[in-house]
């Protein structure tokens, strides 16, 4: 199911008041395990919950047919939906932390008023810039299954004065692995006009320079950890263009 299916099949569930996803390929393999610090309450953080749990899926599959056709088994990720704080097997974190993946339990943690933040304090609106953010986390697990992130944290403990510069080739790599699911979602036929300008823009607006900037800071790039905005443009686009992991070695750069 593309994402205009998605569209259709929420359009009839909230119309008719009835949960149409439960009717849809009932065989499949579903959508990843979905869990949440407390219940969603508000009825239009539904929406976005379906959605989000959409493009988990959606993404893990392609990862688990990129993965198997090199001979690697891909485990699926899980989601944890949290709102202001929530407890990890990495530690405690608070909303302020941002979307981040846990290697240690193997879980992508979001609170979903980053996504409203996103679009107000970053000015990076749409359903396509939510995706990004999310298949970027993913490509954190699939750094985690092919030893990348293992061989990171080994070198930043032997070179600590590395960590900021590892730090951000690993970010960088996520960006590209999440341009390589949207190569995917290009190829299938199920993007819509705007989405990859919506990715793009979100990608530009979270870097670290700009987020320095916006914070009356001096633009400090050996202070960066995740990339500056035109180096998260150019590894998204870098993913997407090629979409392979061969077009992903930014530790070669």
């Amino acid at each position: 199911m593309g994402l205009g299916g998605f569209l259709l099949l929420l359009v009839l569930s909230v119309v008719f008041k009835r949960d149409f996803f439960a009717l849809f390929d009932a065989g499949s393999s579903g959508v990843a395990p979905t869990t949440q610090s407390r219940p969603v309450n508000d009825p239009a953080e539904e929406t976005q919950v379906q959605f989000v749990s959409f493009v988990l899926d959606d993404t893990q599959k392609t990862w688990t047919r990129i993965m198997q056709a090199r001979g690697v088994q891909y485990p699926h990720a899980k989601l944890v939906l949290f709102r202001d704080a929530v407890d990890s097997a990495c530690g405690f974190a608070r909303s302020a932390t941002g979307p981040f993946y846990c290697p240690a339990d193997q879980k992508v943690y979001i609170d979903l008023g980053f996504y409203d933040e996103l679009k107000r304090r970053f000015g990076a609106p749409g359903d396509f810039a939510q995706a990004y953010v999310l298949a970027h986390e993913i490509g954190h697990h699939v750094q985690r299954l092919l030893g990348v992130e293992g061989r990171v944290s080994q070198a930043m403990r032997a070179n600590p004065g590395a960590r900021n510069d590892l730090s951000v080739r690993m970010e960088l790599q996520a960006d590209c692995f999440a341009g390589i699911w949207a190569h995917s979602t290009e190829e299938r036929k199920i993007l819509e006009q705007g989405d990859v300008d919506q990715a793009l823009h979100a990608a530009a607006a979270i870097g670290d320079d700009r987020i320095q900037r916006m914070s009356g800071r001096q633009i400090s790039p050996e202070s960066f950890t995740h990339g500056s905005s035109a180096q998260r443009v150019h590894w998204f686009q870098q993913g997407m263009t090629g979409g392979s992991l061969e077009n992903c070695d930014t530790f070669a750069q």
